[in-house]
């Protein structure tokens, strides 16, 4: 119950912190934030930021009623543009920038804003800077999943075993019916286990597995050949056992990790989509937030900071599907950007809405398929 509590808090800090990286990034250009929003609605309540104009040092709240600006007795001006609330569904949160939607649910507002009101509206502003709030959420992302990897390695953890963290869709691994979120023991360091792998290709293996905390053992016989991408055994894994390092050369190794797992992460994303189209199936080790919970107790097992290394490597995947060019994605908006750009005028508003629907429908699809899945896979 505990583990389950800190990966709901854990995610929605990574989603929340996603959110941020928008909000200030927009703040730091003024562009207009129409609400920042903590959790989900429905609404528990809301305020507003005020202060005296021309101090703004001074700070306090007045109620969400209150007019954008409201002029006291003494003369006093308070200015009041981004709304904060707290909502009953505490996932993460969300932030609404002024000109992101409007074009598509009322763009007759927008033919009613006057030219000092345009430039603050998200939509008005130019390409680059639309680029960089929209690219704020994904760099948040990686900087935390960077920053967790680098506490993990000066922190440091006791050798313990291998945490399998995908398996690839056709390969020795699947076939012996090795899962995500397991954990392979006899082997304290990811180089030891590979060095195994490898002078064994072609030979058959067998392999501790702990699963739901039961020991198992697999059979599998690793590739003698590989593709560019693949691997002999053709798992994703991380091993349990982490000397300490010092401050320097713990971010730099932590740096070091986030790129190789953001690398693997677009390898993967490709391969889910390749598997999908040619197969019609699923990747053996995609996992939704039920697979997602079902491998954080798995890794709690082994310790608090093998979840820490977990929820670095969400934060880091989070950051790479947001960047990859699909629709309904962060990445799908910085493409529409790129194609402006290039040609030379704006993607029309009616392809938008078609693409990001599109795009909304599909995600929605294969997040239902996924936790189908991950729900079966329990029993």
């Amino acid at each position: 119950m505990l583990i389950a509590f800190i990966v709901i808090i854990s995610l929605s800090i990574l989603i929340l912190g996603h959110e941020a990286g928008h909000f200030f990034a927009a703040k730091f250009f003024g562009i207009k934030v129409s609400e920042f929003g903590f959790g989900f609605p429905p609404r528990i309540k809301a305020w507003r930021f005020k202060r005296k104009k021309g101090l703004s040092s001074q700070i306090s709240f007045t109620p969400k009623n209150l007019p954008s600006k409201f002029s006291g007795a003494s003369g006093e001006t308070w200015e009041d543009e981004t709304e904060y609330s707290f909502n009953f569904l505490p996932f993460g949160g969300f932030v609404k920038i002024a000109g992101e939607e409007e074009q598509i649910t009322s763009p007759e507002k927008l033919g009613e804003l006057s030219p000092e009101e345009k430039k603050k509206y998200f939509l008005f502003q130019p390409a680059w800077k639309r680029f960089v709030v929209i690219a704020s959420g994904v760099s948040v992302n990686f900087a935390i999943g960077w920053f967790l990897l680098s506490v993990v390695f000066m922190l440091g953890a006791p050798s313990s075993a291998i945490v399998v963290g995908g398996v690839q869709v056709g390969s020795p691994a699947e076939k012996a019916g090795i899962a995500a979120g397991d954990i392979i023991k006899n082997y304290s360091t990811a180089d030891n286990f590979r060095n195994f792998v490898n002078k064994n290709r072609g030979q058959e293996i067998n392999l501790q597995i702990i699963r739901g905390g039961k020991e198992l053992e697999f059979k599998a016989v690793p590739r003698v050949s590989t593709k560019q991408g693949e691997g002999a055994l053709g798992v994703e894994f991380s091993e349990s056992g982490i000397k300490p390092l010092g401050f320097f050369s713990a971010l730099v190794a932590g740096f070091k990790e986030s790129i190789y797992i953001s690398g693997a992460t677009f390898a993967a994303f490709y391969e889910l989509l390749k598997n999908l189209i040619l197969r019609g199936s699923l990747l053996a080790g995609v996992v939704g937030p039920v697979g997602i919970f079902a491998i954080a107790q798995k890794t709690g097992e082994l310790g608090i900071i093998y979840l820490f290394q977990l929820i670095a490597f969400i934060s880091l995947n989070l950051a790479v599907l947001n960047l990859i060019p699909f629709p309904a994605l962060d990445g799908g908006r910085l493409f529409l950007i790129i194609i402006e750009k290039l040609k030379g005028s704006p993607v029309s508003v009616k392809t938008q809405s078609l693409i990001n629907s599109f795009g909304f429908a599909l995600l929605l699809f294969l997040m239902v398929i996924i936790t189908v899945r991950d729900v079966v896979n329990l029993f």
